[in-house]
């Protein structure tokens, strides 16, 4: 299901309870998620999801239980910054999730799903197929000769 404010309760309660986990997996560092989030700033943070998604300038998914009532994680898909790739996919799952094995799951579907539904050649999937460090080197350079 896209990001939106649908979706707000449930995706707040999903990284709340993953922050550390999230902040060494997904971003690296203490800006996202932090515990002084409030639900007015998650309620922002789904109406620019939404919006970007409606303008189809980035694409976030909540990943959510079957009967929609939790989220096990969230998947990113959005303009490549670095010359050579067309998109870069990121996703995150909770902690839970991933201790029960769900994120390795989750990444072996969603690259399926991208190479078969997507219209991209080369995809980029920081921390996963790039370590970050590469990734942010890309990124780096891109930036410097630009």
């Amino acid at each position: 299901m896209p990001l939106g404010p649908d979706v707000v309760d449930v995706d707040f309660a999903a990284y709340m309870s993953s922050i550390e986990h999230l902040q060494a997996t997904f971003t690296r560092s203490t800006d996202w998620p932090h515990a002084n989030l409030s639900a007015a700033d998650a309620m922002r943070d789904m109406e620019n999801e939404q919006t970007r998604f409606r303008e189809r300038k980035s694409f976030a998914y909540a990943v959510l239980t079957p009967d929609g009532k939790r989220e096990r994680g969230s998947v990113y898909v959005s303009p490549s910054p670095v010359d050579g790739y067309d998109a870069v996919v990121r996703l995150w799952v909770t902690k839970a999730e991933y201790d029960a094995g769900f994120d390795t799951r989750l990444y072996s579907w969603v690259t399926a799903w991208i190479a078969e539904d997507w219209p991209f050649a080369r995809v980029a999937y920081p921390g996963r197929a790039i370590a970050w460090k590469d990734w942010d080197a890309l990124v780096a350079a891109q930036k410097a000769g630009a």
